[in-house]
């Protein structure tokens, strides 16, 4: 239910600044410094996921975030001036995405991994998933409805419904059970507010960092057209209306609600890693190709064939990554990559930004080379790398010595 109110939040959130922006006249470079700032809050609020939320308890840091990201949209309600959302967005509660991972991403990954049994995890993960998903198109849709209903061509007004999604998310967050928490320790009252995690172990740093570095390579790409640019985009080139853009995301969010679903069926049939790279590298030659996509319906067209592959990876990679380290390296692991992933996309809109003065459909190309550059690397590294457990995927056991040293997950 948290994970629902937060997908309708993000959803209606990127169609609403994508359009906001087109509307107060940004140019792209100005669009994509916009667009960065976002980010970048969203990696400075990791890195307090990553130091205090198994000190604080992760529920209460779960909450807190909920309720900041309430009182942001109330700014933005009052804000007249566009260049309020360089502070706030320091904050790293609003969402860039239609699926939003960031800070609330990370913690929803940790507590996941612990409170189910590692034989329901990667079933849990796709359907996690394919909750945000559809709950981030149902709200993208709301922002083009609101526009044809005429309440508002998008105004500060708009951005109300969003403190309305995170108040009823932080009071559902609130009723979460203790299960989430790292120990049962972590539930103690009387638990200092500024104890951090515990250092993980050596072994754990090293398959992270190599992760961390190949997630960053596919975020830096993915930041050349995350979704409020591609609604900026979409207005831009073709003159998109909010309803427009609104109704091809949700027909995109409907397409990955069900490749999500799927996922977890082939990452059992598959294996994780082959799951990840092989519906991922097929998706990026799809993104490249919107570059040259002539019309609307040709854009819209790729763009519902790349979201048809694109995210079958996402509950597979957070199953991926939580099998690679133990338990009490979860936090550590799920906070790093996110990190890396953030840290590097923020680049992205910026010099995507840049690109389209030369040629409008250039970020996309750009994005979807760097993007298939990291599946094959992906793939290169870490394809001898055995997991453990009943979710793992099954390799070739003399390729053990081959890889880099395995984590055991329990």
């Amino acid at each position: 239910m948290a994970r629902s109110a937060r997908g309708l939040g993000s959803g209606y959130f990127a169609v609403v600044l994508g359009i906001e922006l087109h509307r107060q006249g940004l140019s792209g470079i100005s669009a994509g410094l916009v667009v960065a700032a976002l980010l970048a809050g969203s990696a400075f609020a990791l890195v307090g996921v990553k130091r205090f939320s198994d000190g604080m308890g992760r529920r209460r840091f779960y909450v807190g975030g909920f309720f900041v990201q309430a009182a942001v949209a109330l700014v933005l309600v009052f804000s007249a001036w566009w260049w309020v959302l360089l502070p706030v967005g320091l904050t790293g509660v609003l969402s860039t995405e239609v699926i939003d991972s960031g800070p609330f991403g990370a913690l929803e990954q940790v507590m996941l991994a612990t409170a189910v049994t590692e034989d329901r995890r990667l079933q849990s993960f796709s359907r996690y998933g394919a909750v945000g998903t559809a709950s981030g198109a149902i709200g993208a849709l709301g922002a083009g409805l609101i526009q044809l209903a005429r309440l508002g061509a998008i105004t500060r007004a708009s951005y109300l419904p969003l403190v309305v999604f995170a108040l009823f998310a932080s009071v559902t967050a609130w009723g979460l059970s203790a299960e989430v928490e790292n120990s049962p320790a972590d539930t103690a009252p009387e638990r200092p507010l500024t104890k951090s995690a515990s250092q993980p172990s050596s072994a754990t740093r090293q398959i992270v960092n190599r992760l961390a570095g190949l997630f960053a390579l596919d975020s830096f790409g993915a930041g050349f057209t995350v979704q409020a640019f591609v609604a900026y985009w979409l207005a831009a080139r073709f003159n998109a209306s909010a309803l427009a853009i609104g109704t091809l995301f949700l027909g995109i969010g409907v397409l990955q609600t069900i490749s999500m679903m799927v996922a977890g069926r082939l990452g059992k049939r598959f294996g994780l890693l082959q799951t990840m790279v092989f519906t991922h590298l097929p998706s990026n030659l799809f993104l490249a190709a919107i570059a040259f996509a002539p019309n609307l319906v040709v854009a819209s067209v790729l763009l519902c064939l790349r979201a048809s592959l694109s995210q079958m990876d996402i509950p597979t990679r957070n199953a991926y990554v939580m099998a690679l380290v133990p338990p009490q390296d979860r936090t550590h692991a799920a906070s790093t990559t996110s990190i890396a992933r953030l840290v590097a996309r923020p680049a992205g809109p910026i010099l995507g930004g840049a690109a389209q003065t030369l040629a409008l459909g250039s970020p996309f190309l750009i994005s979807g080379t760097l993007k298939a550059i990291y599946d094959l690397a992906l793939w290169r590294w870490f394809r001898k790398v055995p997991l453990t457990g009943e979710t793992e995927q099954q390799v070739d056991p003399s390729a053990q010595a081959k890889g880099p040293v395995p984590v055991r997950a329990t």
